[in-house]
């Protein structure tokens, strides 16, 4: 929370009135003296209303959360709230290792509709087209030094839910791909 004390504004309203006054004579500067203490009250509203009126505005531009401007005695208190940030965004995919001077090759893939929404769904889980997905998969495969691992997983007990199969009985425990 942040205090402010609108006191030294107030006060140079009046210090500004009486200077004002004071070439007009003694009787025109008392007068202002006694109009600035008058108008001492009006002042502190006039200035809480403007800064209340600019936290709406900044709290409209925020994205989340706001600005509370609060009454303490004479003098404000604001209260900035701002709602938990949102987790940044994936990272993009990396850039290819192989980047070739623009020349491309067509090929005609065919594979089970089954084996293709998977692929699809697989593609945008890492938040690519199925074309690059594929393509960083290939792009692993062939890569030197590349090992295709194929691991049978069936002899390790798991109890409760078995976090290879995506079911909770057995089967389905291999686990294969390229590193």
């Amino acid at each position: 929370m942040v205090h402010m004390d609108i006191t030294p504004y107030v006060e140079s309203l009046r210090s500004s009135l009486v200077s004002a006054a004071d070439s007009a004579g003694d009787e025109t500067r008392q007068a202002a003296e006694r109009l600035g203490f008058a108008l001492e009250s009006s002042s502190r509203l006039a200035i809480m209303e403007a800064v209340s009126q600019a936290a709406a505005e900044i709290t409209a531009e925020m994205p989340d959360g706001g600005v509370d401007v609060r009454l303490n005695g004479r003098d404000l208190d604001f209260l900035v709230h701002v709602a938990a940030p949102t987790p940044p965004a994936p990272p993009p995919p990396p850039a290819p290792e192989d980047v070739d001077d623009g020349n491309l090759s067509r090929i005609t893939l065919r594979i089970p509709e089954s084996v293709k929404a998977k692929a699809e769904e697989r593609a945008a889980e890492a938040g690519q087209s199925l074309n690059t997905w594929l393509v960083s998969i290939v792009r692993a495969a062939t890569r030197e030094g590349a090992i295709n691992i194929d691991v049978d997983l069936s002899s390790i007990p798991f109890f409760g839910n078995e976090p290879f199969s995506g079911k909770g009985g057995r089967g389905g425990k291999r686990m294969s791909g390229w590193l």
